[in-house]
């Protein structure tokens, strides 16, 4: 099966906008990047994989060598424009790790209130937690709250809504999917950012035409006039074919989905567009260390309409795309056949 782009997106023509060889420090792979306005420029905070090259990995797949050695930092860019980008001479660290942390990756961005909240993941011996910092100038962070294991893929909404901080996130229980991975996005609530409560099932994966494994939120939501602008990833996972890999055993294809939620209730789905917002289709998508992969992780609303909607891709570069607001806002509405939750 394949999967279509919706035709309202267009990919820049200077993707990959960030990829290795770039940065002033090691790096192998670059993606998954958290993308905000802040201060007067665009500032972008970008998972960095580094210790290994794609050789080793290649000579590892086909039983020439062991599995090198991975590790990740998180990298910091900055840009006038939102297209062309200086990377800081250094890696930083959001939060001081403790010794149960193994590595913090996945950073999402979000400003509310005039302060950069900084939503990202941590791998420890006992599950993966997922983590809210806050910064003011990216030197200083301070660390607001900690989930239990195991939740991932979490961000923010920029204001709040009935008096309450918003959050997506997907919790992935195991056990009580059967062994499965249907995974699927809940939203949830907090008066401070610390404590978080009252989750409730957002989107599930039978609700998704393109999604047979799990889905998750993506860039964090962006308010316009007709709701909350939401993207999130759907995996297809395809169960007799083998997809383009560094390191070989690789079937799922990562594709991205968008969706529009009530303003005053986001827990309220207003409508869902019932096929990718896009697919892997270019080079850098197709091929690289997990080939056919697309995930977005910052979404900016610019003030004429247009969108940017920054992505990783093949889990090796990241990228841009951009529509215009009022195209997929027609996209989520144009037909409702979806199952909504109760």
């Amino acid at each position: 099966m394949r999967f279509a782009t919706l035709p309202a997106l267009t990919r820049h023509v200077k993707n990959p906008l960030i990829q290795a060889g770039m940065s002033p420090y090691p790096s192998t792979l670059t993606f998954n990047a958290g993308v905000a306005k802040y201060q007067g420029r665009y500032v972008m905070a970008f998972r960095n994989d580094y210790g290994f090259t794609q050789e080793e990995m290649i000579r590892f797949r086909d039983g020439k060598g062991s599995y090198p050695g991975v590790k990740t930092n998180l990298g910091l860019a900055f840009s006038q424009n939102g297209i062309d980008w200086e990377i800081s001479p250094k890696p930083f660290t959001p939060v001081f790790p403790n010794k149960e942390w193994k590595r913090a990756y996945d950073p999402r961005l979000t400003v509310i209130e005039g302060r950069c909240h900084i939503c990202f993941a941590v791998d420890t011996p006992h599950g993966i937690r997922g983590g809210i910092a806050v910064t003011e100038d990216f030197e200083k962070f301070k660390l607001v709250s900690m989930s239990v294991p195991d939740n991932r893929n979490m961000v923010l909404f920029p204001e709040k809504i009935g008096g309450r901080y918003m959050r997506l996130e997907r919790p992935f229980p195991v056990y009580g999917n059967g062994g499965e991975e249907k995974f699927d996005i809940w939203i949830s609530e907090s008066p401070d950012l610390e404590f978080w409560g009252n989750h409730n099932l957002l989107l599930a994966t039978e609700q998704v035409p393109f999604c047979n494994g799990k889905l998750g939120p993506a860039a964090p939501p962006v308010k316009t006039k007709a709701g909350w602008l939401t993207t999130f990833h759907a995996v297809w996972k395809h169960n007799n074919r083998q997809l383009p890999s560094w390191p070989g055993r690789w079937d799922k294809e990562y594709i991205a989905g968008v969706m529009l939620l009530d303003l005053e209730n986001p827990a309220k789905i207003l409508g869902l567009c019932e096929q990718p917002l896009f697919a892997a289709e270019a080079y850098y998508e197709l091929e690289g260390y997990r080939g056919s992969v697309v995930f977005p992780g910052g979404m900016i609303l610019e003030d004429d309409g247009q969108v940017k909607i920054y992505y990783g891709a093949a889990d090796t570069v990241e990228c841009l795309a951009t529509a215009h607001t009022d195209d997929l806002i027609e996209a989520c509405l144009r037909r409702q056949n979806l199952k909504l939750m109760p």
